[in-house]
């Protein structure tokens, strides 16, 4: 149903384009020889009222329908001819609200999406918005001056790039544990000053950093604690441990049963030929 209601919300203009509701359509090609041309449908980036959004409404573009070919950086050549852009970000799916991001990294780089996606085009200006909805196009991805590779060579390329250099990787490493120590050492300040603090309605934090540290435990008593625990072993006897002896057990519990209630019926005829039988 959800791709029925997808197919039937893109239409076809008088012109043959394919349209979005909201939407405007920007045709691109890969090179000069493609024929045919690949749509993005871009609109200005708002969102509701009280949401947090890391993007300005004004001056952000959002982005959808981009092919696995297009990057970041073809996207920033497509559309600086509308106005200086401070950053472009592709994601597999809208952001709809603030959420906390890590620094990228030249070296750990998240997995790809494999199909299309959507992009967040952070413009300087309100008016670069306006001039990249009324784009007409078709924008080629690749030329000569800026090739975009493609197949074998977009393997090769990616290969070399998955290998760093030791060097360069050991600083990063270095810089994020730095940062990450940096981290945890104020979180631990802050836990220490609101420790035994009440807060505005009378209620105090009960934190692990409150109680007793354990001592460590010394050689004899760790050998204490072992002895203890090797005769608590020795003094339990290990029972149906085989299946033979599992069965033994229980041929013997039905044959304890069966003798009982025997002994029983024998009770009861006794106690009925002495007339002392009393069932209610």
């Amino acid at each position: 149903m959800v791709a029925r209601r997808r197919k039937r919300a893109v239409r076809e203009s008088d012109s043959g384009v394919p349209t979005l509701p909201g939407y405007s359509a920007i045709p691109i090609k890969f090179s000069e020889k493609q024929q045919s041309s690949h749509y993005l449908y871009v609109r200005e980036h708002k969102v509701r009222e009280g949401t947090k959004s890391p993007w300005p409404p004004k001056r952000t573009l959002f982005v959808l329908n981009v092919p696995p070919y297009c990057t970041e950086e073809c996207l920033l050549r497509l559309l600086s001819p509308c106005g200086p852009i401070q950053s472009v970000e592709l994601q597999e799916k809208p952001e709809l609200a603030e959420s906390p991001k890590e620094p990228p990294s030249k070296f750990f780089h998240p997995k790809p999406v494999p199909g299309f996606q959507v992009a967040y085009v952070l413009f300087q200006k309100p008016g670069s918005v306006s001039a990249a909805l009324a784009l007409k196009g078709p924008l080629l991805v690749s030329t000569e001056s800026h090739p975009v590779r493609s197949g074998v060579l977009k393997w090769i390329r990616d290969y070399t790039d998955s290998v760093p250099d030791p060097e360069a990787l050991r600083v990063e490493v270095d810089a994020f544990m730095e940062t990450y120590d940096r981290k945890i050492a104020e979180e631990e300040a802050k836990a220490k000053e609101e420790e035994g603090v009440p807060d505005e309605e009378g209620w105090v934090k009960v934190t692990r950093r409150g109680r007793r540290p354990v001592l460590p435990r010394t050689e004899a008593a760790s050998l204490r604690v072992l002895e203890r625990e090797r005769r608590k072993r020795a003094r339990k006897e290990l029972l149906n441990f085989y299946a033979w002896q599992h069965r033994e057990t229980k041929m013997e519990h039905i044959a304890q049963l069966r003798k009982k209630f025997e002994e029983d019926k024998q009770r009861i005829e006794l106690m009925r030929a002495q007339r002392k039988f009393r069932p209610y």
